[in-house]
């Protein structure tokens, strides 16, 4: 199954605090006004946000470039597709 291009939304992750038992919604696409939080934006492109419950009250990093191999958490791929923007 195809989808569109997945865009950068940053170039390093972004630390946030999750509420235990809050259900979250992290943009895979990269198009969301509402980063690292979808929008709705993906609608039409094949792609679909990663949605999560948070199991306690944590601080954590969320993927912004997208490429990360363990969404929605930030993996470091930032640091080796930076230069690729």
């Amino acid at each position: 199954m195809s989808h569109s291009p997945v865009h950068r939304a940053g170039d390093a992750p972004v630390k946030v605090e999750l509420k235990a038992g809050q259900t979250y919604a992290w943009c895979a696409c990269g198009r969301s006004a509402s980063q690292p939080f979808c929008d709705g934006s993906h609608q039409g492109t094949g792609l679909d946000p990663i949605v999560f419950e948070a199991e306690e009250n944590s601080e954590v990093w969320l993927c912004m470039c997208k490429q990360t191999g363990n969404p929605p958490l930030c993996d470091g791929s930032h640091k080796n597709c930076a230069e690729s923007k």
